[in-house]
């Protein structure tokens, strides 16, 4: 469909016009480059270090107690007087020593999540090493910019999955999605439910703005994820939507406010609001939390605050989803790896990259978007000799279609306002409730993963998140002609997924044994799908750290890594450049490999490597298709804005991306 307005290129000169005359003067530089002399691949988990959030053990802080950029910032300022907001995590936050020495330095506590133990603080830059001395403060972390990075029933298999009987009522209904975001419009018929109550049931806000989406994101996300197609019983409502329903209609929607209507905000606001989603969690039934934007992913997930707030949700049974990134090429338009965002760098998220569906329900066409970003994760820690030592997990988890998406729009809406040509002039034009805007990004991929993880905690409530995460990338189909760090398991398959979910015993927990029968069944599924009428193929495997593993067993044997507060590659070791498992935690017969592929459309098994990994990653040298790979969020001047916080690269990159995608047919 084709529509007449102001060129996309016009539009995004002027809506980064309009950001750069309401949010300053700010910088920000594309983020690749090359692997570095100095590289060291991050030591991993054995069974004496496995990460498990009890009162027992602890998730350990490595490294430098500063993180890279703040270290940085110190080393190159000579204005020590100069203020920085700094996030302090701590293991007490309210303890009296540490609360004196903030008060000594001039220090200003901004916020607190007092779950998380972790404080907003605006410190002097001089007094930041005098507070780390403390023995209560375990980490200081630069105050983080964050912005958001970004008919999908049929070719996600969702079609297929209520297709079956008895899958009729697997609609969501009970689950309660967090969509941290910009707010949502919910006057929208989008959030009506069968009944015609409204499904957005708590709204509450960790930016200004106030409660309703002006920046027109969180709106389109939400409708994504739990969208209904039109209000019951409004002729004129389902008429228009009923083709642009999301994947769990029936969910419940709790709008976490945590960007601005201009689509940025800080790190400390999203910590914060993940502390809300963590107190709040059962008033309001939160299975799924969808993160749909980033930060810059500079230091290792074991410190990254955000990533350590993510890790306190995912032990206690929350699900949580976020965008791969928006920067998986350069502004020469190259294909770049190693640009992850925060919190997607943290092994116990599920993060999604964007696919390209090229606008049909038929997936043999479908292909990585070119904006979406790939692994490995670049994020590091600096030992206690200076090496960086890198995280380098191979991500993102899976992908999921992401290129124009039609979904809903937000009443007030600045993306679509100053690009009109994003409006879908499908509606009547006067109701605001009726109107749609498309979209693209990893942003949009993200809240389709969120959905099928409702549907799935819906068919088992049971399912912990490393369950969930397991099950979405054994079920996910491979795609032909692309590796493993664009890719990670495959594109998601809903059908599949729903399915598997639903033979899942649901008396498995921390007691049961390893290798114990985990299905209700003797007999494994058939592991494939039919969407769209063609037959998909399971991947029938995971990504775990630097590799994969494959085999049946993954399924019909519990492992003991699918445990609350575990990493789903607990006890994945590489040992002289092999990867082995540890017997107390992997039951034996399942393949693992260190050898990323480039799939061939069949088993993640199949396809020809594109390099070893262990390899490549040791000697410092490209991997084998010549392309960069950026050493993290690079440190310099350029990215430094006024109060020493940084700008994600994902604004260079990820706006034209959310504006635009590949310029190729809209996903009706």
């Amino acid at each position: 469909m084709k529509r007449q307005g102001i060129s996309s290129s016009i539009a995004l000169v002027l809506l980064l016009s309009l950001l750069t005359m309401l949010a300053g003067n700010t910088h920000a530089v594309a983020s690749a480059g090359v692997l570095t002399p100095d590289l060291v691949r991050a030591p991993r988990f054995s069974t004496t270090n496995n990460f498990v959030v009890t009162a027992e053990t602890v998730d350990p802080f490595v490294g430098d107690k500063l993180s890279p950029d703040l270290r940085a910032l110190i080393t190159k300022n000579s204005d020590f007087q100069r203020k920085v907001s700094v996030i302090l995590q701590s293991d007490n936050s309210r303890d009296r020593s540490l609360r004196d020495v903030l008060q000594k330095t001039g220090s200003v506590i901004r916020s607190e999540a007092k779950n998380l133990n972790i404080l907003e603080v605006l410190m002097p830059l001089v007094s930041v090493e005098t507070v780390a001395q403390n023995p209560h403060a375990k980490h200081l972390s630069l105050n983080l910019k964050t912005t958001s990075l970004g008919h999908v029933e049929t070719t996600t298999g969702v079609t297929a999955m209520r297709a079956i009987r008895e899958n009729s009522g697997i609609d969501g209904k009970g689950i309660g999605i967090a969509i941290l975001d910009s707010g949502i419009y919910s006057g929208h018929d989008e959030f009506y439910s069968s009944s015609g109550t409204n499904r957005v049931v708590k709204q509450v806000q960790f930016e200004t703005g106030g409660a309703e989406d002006y920046y027109g994101h969180g709106t389109h996300v939400a409708a994504l994820a739990a969208g209904r197609g039109g209000k019951p019983g409004d002729f004129i409502s389902t008429s228009i939507l009923g083709n642009y329903q999301g994947i769990a209609p029936g969910a419940n929607i709790i709008a976490v406010r945590v960007l601005t209507n201009l689509g940025t905000g800080s790190s400390a606001n999203l910590i914060n609001a993940l502390d809300w989603v963590y107190a709040n969690r059962q008033a309001y039934n939160i299975r799924v939390v969808n993160m749909s934007l980033g930060t810059a992913a500079v230091e290792s997930w074991r410190n990254d605050p955000v990533c350590r707030s993510v890790r306190k949700l995912t032990a206690a049974g929350v699900v949580v989803v976020a965008a791969a990134g928006n920067d998986g090429k350069n502004l020469l338009g190259q294909k770049t790896y190693g640009t992850i965002h925060s919190p997607g760098n943290d092994p116990t998220v599920i993060t999604v990259g964007a696919t390209n569906t090229f606008g049909t329900d038929s997936r043999t066409d479908d292909g990585i978007a070119t904006y979406s970003s790939r692994g490995p994760t670049r994020s590091y820690y600096t030992d206690a000799t200076g090496v960086k030592v890198y995280d380098d997990l191979v991500k993102p988890d899976l992908v999921a279609p992401g290129n124009k998406l039609i979904s809903a729009r937000s009443r007030l809406n600045v993306l679509a306002t100053v690009n009109p040509t994003l409006d879908i002039l499908l509606t009547d034009g006067l109701r605001p409730s009726t109107q749609l805007v498309y979209l693209s990004g990893t942003s949009m991929a993200t809240p389709i993963v969120s959905g099928a993880a409702a549907l799935m905690l819906q068919a088992n409530p049971y399912l912990t998140p490393n369950l969930v995460k397991m099950i979405l990338m054994y079920t996910a189909q491979p795609l032909s002609g692309i590796n493993h760090l664009e890719t990670g398991a495959g594109q998601i398959n809903i059908e599949g997924a729903v399915r598997l979910a639903k033979l899942v015993k649901t008396n498995l927990n921390s007691s049961t044994p390893l290798g114990a029968a985990m299905l209700n069944t003797s007999t494994l599924p058939a592991q494939q799908s039919t969407i769209a009428g063609q037959t998909v193929k399971w991947s029938q495997g995971i990504m775990v750290d630097e590799g994969w593993a494959k085999g049946s067993n993954l399924i019909s044997k519990y492992q003991k890594t699918y445990g609350l507060g575990m990493l789903i590659s607990d006890g994945m070791l590489i040992s002289d450049g092999m990867l082995i498992s540890d017997s107390g935690l992997w039951t034996n017969g399942l393949v693992l490999s260190d050898k990323l592929l480039i799939s061939n459309g069949m088993l993640i098994s199949d396809g020809t490597p594109i390099y070893d990994y262990s390899d490549t990653f040791a000697s410092g040298m490209l991997i084998s298709d010549g392309m960069l790979i950026s050493d993290g969020m690079l440190i310099s001047d350029s990215f430094l804005l006024a109060d020493g916080t940084l700008l994600p690269g994902g604004l260079t990159l990820g706006l034209p991306a959310l504006l635009s995608g590949d310029n190729t047919s809209i996903m009706h």
